[in-house]
């Protein structure tokens, strides 16, 4: 799903996606839909997908040989999309295909929010960051925690970037692929290190921004 669709569910309270227009992510749905995997199992899948990117970017960093580094960078890579595949497939599970369960706002959320903490987690302790991945990882939190305070105020989603969720993955999982060529060029780590700066800082920035346009409705309201 996105961490948002059972949760909006009836409400048109989504995250905008294009993908979720397409014939693929349409016929890939209506398949799950007509199978008994639940909504919530998508999400708690999803956990897993993450689960296996952050051990794949942890152990890039250890291993020596650049064969098999390259080889978990492209998993890690790959992992990040599978993430981003049962995003889309929860939601329209539980929104189009009418699956939707009592408690699916919960598996909306949560998921989302350990997946960006495995994630960057492991992307910091496999370039021996570790600092920069939590800061990575809090700020990617912190933006959903702003969103769903929106919520709780009875204000639209603010599904704004600068990074956003679509936006942090698209990062990482860029840089992962070019993490392999840079593995054979140098055996550096450099890539990582400032896709994880660029995942922080811009997080951070989308804190703000959702932080600041939050207060603005408040304002408004009263």
């Amino acid at each position: 799903m996105t961490g948002e669709d059972q949760a909006g569910k009836g409400t048109g309270d989504r995250r905008p996606l294009a993908s979720r227009n397409t014939r693929w992510a349409q016929t890939l749905a209506r398949r799950m839909t007509a199978l008994s995997v639940t909504p919530n199992r998508i999400s708690q899948a999803s956990m897993a997908m993450a689960a296996l990117a952050g051990v794949s970017f942890w152990l890039s960093g250890v291993v020596g040989n650049v064969g098999p580094r390259a080889i978990l960078l492209i998993l890690a890579a790959l992992f990040c999309q599978l993430r981003l595949l049962c995003n889309l497939l929860d939601g329209m599970v539980a929104v189009e295909g009418g699956k939707g369960e009592a408690d699916g706002p919960f598996w909306n959320e949560f998921p989302d929010r350990v997946a960006d903490i495995l994630i960057f987690a492991g992307i910091g302790y496999g370039v021996a960051a570790p600092g920069l991945g939590w800061a990575a990882a809090a700020f990617a939190v912190l933006t959903a925690y702003v969103r769903e305070l929106g919520r709780a105020t009875g204000n639209p989603s603010d599904f704004g970037g600068p990074m956003a969720k679509q936006h942090r993955m698209a990062v990482t999982t860029a840089a992962a692929l070019l993490s392999v060529v840079e593995a054979f060029w140098s055996g550096g780590a450099w890539i990582l290190t400032i896709a994880l700066w660029i995942v922080a800082i811009g997080s951070a920035v989308t804190v703000l921004r959702r932080s600041g346009n939050l207060i603005r409705h408040l304002k408004a309201r009263g």
